[in-house]
């Protein structure tokens, strides 16, 4: 994991969130790793429907886990989630807007741009 990670502009990855401290690696960002094995890299504003959406597939993220130091998210939480689970939600009429300079450049892979971009929360 590095800082030469980046995102759907080709720029460096930004910081999506330090409270709730979020990312596959809890380090605040939607980083892949390495390897690319992470899955957890689009970063989005919680909102009610999704979290409804997200626990109706099986991913409960609204419910604390103090166990594993997960507090549970809330409606405006930033987080980083699985990009396969966003198209889903997306598929479904329930995505949640997202961050893209926090947004890694391998949802790309998955969702072409011009769809990112009309649920961007971050662009002039």
């Amino acid at each position: 994991m590095s800082a030469e990670e980046r995102n759907v502009f080709g720029e460096p990855i930004e910081r999506c969130s330090y409270d709730p401290l979020t990312g596959f690696f809890r380090n605040g960002h939607c980083w892949a790793g390495d390897q690319g094995a992470a899955r957890h890299l689009v970063c989005i504003e919680a909102t009610a429907e999704f979290l409804a959406f997200s626990k109706s597939r099986g991913n409960d993220l609204s419910t604390p886990r103090p166990e594993f130091a997960f507090p549970g998210l809330n409606p405006g939480d930033r987080w980083c989630i699985v990009a396969e689970r966003w198209r889903e939600a997306f598929e479904a009429g329930k995505a949640p807007r997202v961050y893209l300079k926090s947004t890694h450049e391998y949802m790309l892979d998955l969702v072409p741009f011009a769809e990112l971009k009309r649920f961007a929360l971050d662009l002039s």
